[in-house]
């Protein structure tokens, strides 16, 4: 910049000074290279020349001549000098010193001479300079460049010169690359001044566990799913430079008789488990010893190499002193309810868990393990189950109890798993600070040193005087670099706990508890009811209740952005589907609450109308629209065929709302769910700049992100009303595995039959019976809007989830998901037998809600099926066979031949239940009998009664609704059906009935996957992300088997961490000093 100016030396300033950071890079290398070359230098008359050119440059900067007496186009050839020169330096030879000598003393010629104006004016006031060239700067200290603070303030210098070319030094690995952007964002933000870590406020970290992954084992990561695909096969193409770094590491001829386990812990930092959500947590207490240790020693030790480990036995004291006061300053409880069962349990799985569980309260001494245990004691003579809250720690070779405290019951059987998991353990929990973590969470060592700041938030005093009782972090979301779906959970998921929690929190002071990890006043919350509600049901979604109780109890809540922690999610169709439902089912129970009820009556009005938008108000929105896409088609369905929309379009009036219509078809953008999206493409603009989110944005368009959430708005809105209706809420666990494995269609269709295929069936039906009998209105525009948005919300609910299934399109899946669907809908059920293998035993479990269901939900669930009657008492008067006769009478003719449709279909029924298939006369008599009297009244009405072909196809669209309406009428009634002997054929009936919608979904999945493009233009969209990453997808989804020691090709090095894969088994009891005081690490 400077080497082409011609401006004027406040010009040049002002240039500079417009970059706050650039202008403190200028001053430090030109303070530091002054700083080195009089340190080095041990001749008088040297030091006082290079004294003198630095007093030259500091009097032109003051008279501003600086541009007059210096000239810019000479300092290239100065900083290449100069690079050379710090270089020799840095390597620290003796050998060298002759080459410093003459590097040295070109840099003084090119001041002198290139750059000064008067250079050789100069000179000749110094007369003792007039020497020869070579006995300048002979005498120099090359010692000085061993000690630690001149290596250091080298090694910075020489970085700020080449930075251009450092560069190439940039890590290639893209989580490195992103751990390192944030890191360095982040300490230019504005966070509180840390305090000494012995005036830190202390905390804890609670993280509740039930049985989850612990560490893949050798065999999980070998054992070939039915697609060939094994786990440890999967990470190495997903991951393939971290697994060639991995390898490299391995090289080490002391690791090698514990590779097999350290390939398991390679595998398990890389998948949601918790000896990854274990070894982050511990990061704050390495963290905290790295800092304290730092306090003791002070910075004079440091800079002579105290952390070298040749002087650590001398400052062995320093060590322990750090240690206990990270101990004193950071718990970490990890509260398994399950683990005293573990231990007792002779099942292999759970005794392995159990031992990987020891293990790591045997590595980490921090680490401490609540759970509850279930003993017999003898009481009066009596024997009784006496229940305690037990809190253990890793000693030696076992586990050794530390409290047990005596609960009046079973907590996790009166309350909520999850949150009476977190409250039995709360007690065992220390310091001013508590922070709750999940198992899908882990946590970076270099965002561990900002602890100390955030803890400082919760003595700032905010609006009204009050201090923070809830702190919000930032998350990032490392589950989406893999599928195009997960891409689009993870922007939806970042941007709501990034700007949209930043907004919940200021200005609209509406932010609440919403998961991990929040820190909590622990003081705060442990005298008002704990961290979470456990109540049965009613606080199926516990986290949130917290911060209904803090804000209800006058407490303040805040977010943070510049700290960060990892979380995985869902990546998966089903899985996101899952979590979705079971988010829906929570804030239908919220909205029940008296929670939601207090908060509605305390807030004031603006504040009220934010907390309703940004909890239960989301998702009755979604339940109002859809229920508003009903009333319009059904609505629109009567219009049609009662005769009104003929006579309001022969109006002359109607012709003068064009403008009307133009502004109703503007609701197609809202139901494409485009602004859905909106937060996403927010959120991306204030990170990567709004070309990249307008980029990003056409890519989800088309990689059917659209699709997705429209989609996602039928599941809210189905459970969220469900819930309502029936209550009930149970836990859907999710699973937390990878992504790139094939759903079959029967699980696509246990799951999503009466959430969404019913209901797109149903939206498809009233579409088509209105463009057979609306042709007088085909030609507006409105009408293409809407129509053409309810056809794509009809879609969406029916095909979603086969377009994001991998190997959806499949020709050979094809089939076998086929006999599969077969072989599933046609087992009968019974005792011990699962949904997935039954249809039978499914369908009892899909009608469970029903049992507990109150009164009231029975009898709205009827008066809604009651509109399936609809379409049989418009479509009748319609058919030739009536000839026009809009009599009563039509309509009950045809519920008599309604009733002989069932009447047939029950006589079949007991006919397979009487004969069986082994009276083969009594069946093909009953076969011929029923094919004679169905062809004697065809041709009667063919010929008697004008019935056309039309009339066929029309009643099937007629009387098809009504069966099903009487299914959905019978379902409440269940017990009294089952006493007429009537819950059979119900049964029968529905069977038929998802037969049918199945065979018509399965169709065109079939017929797509006769043609290979299709299975390839899915694979390219939904795996998108990865192919622009460069990884085989293919291979995946083809099985391509990996050798597990077989290195891909080699890439850029992986972001590293203190606790590398490279430390030692805790089996073998190995300590080292690099566990305590981690050594320089690359990130």
């Amino acid at each position: 910049m400077a080497k082409d100016f011609n401006g004027s030396d406040d010009d040049l300033c002002k240039k500079i000074r417009s970059d706050a950071y650039m202008s403190s890079a200028v001053v430090e290398c030109y303070e530091s290279v002054k700083d080195i070359i009089l340190n080095l230098l041990r001749d008088e008359e040297d030091k006082l020349l290079v004294s003198r050119i630095s007093a030259k440059i500091g009097r032109s900067l003051r008279d501003e001549t600086f541009v007059k007496e210096f000239k810019m186009s000479g300092l290239p050839s100065l900083i290449d000098k100069l690079v050379k020169f710090l270089t020799l330096l840095q390597s620290a030879n003796a050998k060298r010193k002759s080459q410093i000598v003459n590097v040295l003393q070109d840099v003084v010629e090119i001041i002198v001479h290139d750059i000064m104006v008067d250079g050789h004016l100069f000179l000749s006031t110094h007369q003792q300079y007039h020497v020869k060239r070579r006995e300048m700067f002979v005498k120099i200290d090359t010692s000085l460049s061993r000690k630690r603070s001149v290596t250091g303030k080298i090694t910075r210098l020489l970085l700020l010169l080449t930075v251009n070319k450092s560069a190439a030094n940039v890590p290639k690995n893209l989580e490195a690359q992103r751990r390192i952007i944030f890191f360095t964002n982040s300490l230019f933000m504005n966070m509180p001044k840390a305090p000494k870590v012995r005036d830190m406020l202390s905390f804890s970290v609670l993280t509740p566990y039930f049985k989850e992954d612990i560490v893949y084992t050798d065999e999980e990561l070998n054992k070939e799913n039915e697609d060939g695909i094994s786990i440890l096969s999967y990470l190495t193409m997903i991951y393939p430079d971290e697994w060639v770094n991995f390898n490299e590491r391995l090289k080490n001829d002391h690791l090698e008789k514990d590779k097999e386990e350290l390939i398991c812990r390679w595998a398990s930092y890389r998948g949601q488990t918790l000896y990854r959500t274990v070894r982050g947590m511990m990061y704050y207490w390495q963290a905290l010893i790295l800092q304290c240790f730092i306090e003791f020693a002070g910075d004079t030790a440091l800079s002579e190499g105290f952390r070298t480990e040749d002087v650590y036995n001398k400052n062995k004291k320093f060590l322990e002193d750090a240690q206990a006061m990270a101990d004193l300053k950071f718990t970490y409880v990890l509260s398994c309810q399950v683990y005293g069962d573990l231990k007792k349990s002779k099942n292999e799985r759970d005794k392995s868990c159990y031992i990987n569980i020891l293990g790591l309260m045997l590595t980490h001494s921090s680490l401490r393990v609540a759970y509850i245990d279930e003993i017999e004691e003898t009481k009066d003579g009596k024997s009784q189950k006496v229940y305690y809250s037990v809190l253990v720690k890793g000693r030696e070779k076992y586990d050794e109890e530390i409290y047990r405290i005596k609960l009046p019951g079973p907590p996790t059987v009166i309350g909520e798993g999850k949150p009476e998991n977190q409250n039995h353990a709360i007690i065992f929990t220390r310091g001013e600070a508590l922070q709750t973590r999940d198992m899908n969470q882990e946590n970076y060592y270099e965002e561990s040193f900002k602890m100390r700041n955030v803890l400082e938030e919760f003595q700032k005093v905010h609006t009204g005087q009050r201090k923070p009782t809830i702190l919000g972090i930032r998350e990032h979301l490392f589950t989406g670099s893999v599928s195009s779906l997960a891409w689009f959970r993870s922007n939806q998921e970042t941007s709501f706990v990034t700007i949209g929690q930043r907004i919940l929190a200021n200005p609209l002071r509406v932010r609440f508890h919403y998961g991990h990890p929040d820190i909590f006043d622990r003081i705060f919350h442990i005298t008002r009811g704990g961290i979470s509600k456990a109540s049965k049901v009613i606080n199926f979604s516990e986290d949130i209740f917290a911060g209904f109780n803090s804000t209800l109890r006058q407490g303040f809540i805040t977010h943070h952005e510049y700290i960060q922690v990892g979380k995985g999610n869902d990546a998966g169709m089903n899985p996101i589907s899952l979590f979705e439902a079971k988010d829906a089912n929570g804030n239908g129970e919220q909205t029940l609450s008296r929670d939601v009820y207090r908060l509605g009556q305390q807030l004031d009005f603006y504040r009220m109308l934010s907390f309703y938008f940004t909890t239960v108000g989301i998702y009755f929105s979604s339940m109002v629209t859809v229920l508003i896409v009903y009333v319009f088609l059904y609505g629109r369905l009567y219009m049609v065929l009662s005769g009104v929309e003929r006579e309001i379009l022969d109006s002359p009036n109607i012709h003068k709302s064009k403008a009307f219509e133009e502004a109703m078809g503007t609701q197609f953008v809202v139901q494409l769910g485009l602004l859905l999206v909106l937060p996403m493409i927010m959120e991306i603009g204030l990170e990567k700049g709004f070309r990249a989110a307008l980029g990003d944005f056409i890519i989800m368009q088309l990689q059917l992100a659209s699709v997705f959430f429209t989609f996602q708005l039928g599941t809210k809105a189905h459970y969220y009303g469900r819930t309502l209706l029936h209550g009930g809420s149970k836990y859907r666990p999710t699973g937390r595995g990878f992504v790139v494995f094939h759903a079959k269609f029967a699980d696509n269709y246990r799951m999503y039959s009466r959430s969404h295929f019913v209901k797109g069936l149903e939206i498809l039906i009233l579409l088509i019976v209105y463009e057979v009998y609306g042709e007088s209105y085909h030609s507006s525009n409105l009408n293409l809007f809407i129509t053409s948005s309810m056809w794509f919300l009809a879609t969406s609910w029916l095909f979603a989830p086969f377009l994001f299934n991998p190997s959806g399109f499949d020709w050979r899946k094809t089939l076998d998901d086929w006999k599969d669907w077969k072989q599933w809908i046609g087992k009968s059920g019974g005792i011990g037998i699962s949904p997935d293998k039954s249809w039978e035993r499914w369908w009892d479990e899909e009608n469970e809600h029903l049992k507990y269901s109150n009164i009231r939900g029975k009898i709205i669930e009827i008066i809604l099926a009651f509109r399936f009657f609809i379409y049989q008492y418009g479509i009748v008067y319609h058919m030739d066979i009536t000839h026009h006769n809009n009599d009563l009478l039509v309509f009950g003719l045809s519920w008599a031949v309604f009733i002989i449709i069932l009447i047939v279909l029950k006589m079949e029924s007991v006919r397979r239940q009487k004969f069986g298939s082994d009276i083969q006369l009594m069946f093909r008599i009953f076969k011929a009998v029923r094919f004679l009297c169905l062809l004697s009244v065809m041709i009667v009405l063919f010929v008697a009664f004008g019935l056309t072909i039309s009339d066929f196809f029309t009643a099937i669209i007629a009387f098809t609704p009504s069966g099903w309406a009487i299914i959905q009428i019978a379902r409440p009634w269940r017990i009294c059906l089952k006493g007429a002997r009537l819950w059979d054929t119900v049964k029968e009936l529905s069977r038929a009935y998802d037969y049918v919608m199945g065979l018509i979904i399965f169709t065109p999945i079939f017929i797509l996957s006769r043609f290979t493009f299709v299975s390839v233009i899915q694979t390219r969209l939904l795996f998108s992300q990865a192919f622009s990453r460069g990884l085989s997808i293919s291979k995946i989804l083809a099985g391509n088997k990996h050798d597990k020691y077989t290195q891909p090709e080699d890439y850029s090095s992986e972001p590293d961490s203190p606790e590398s894969p490279l430390t030692l088994s805790w089996k073998t009891r190995i300590k080292q000093i690099d566990t305590v005081i981690p050594k320089k690490r690359h990130l």
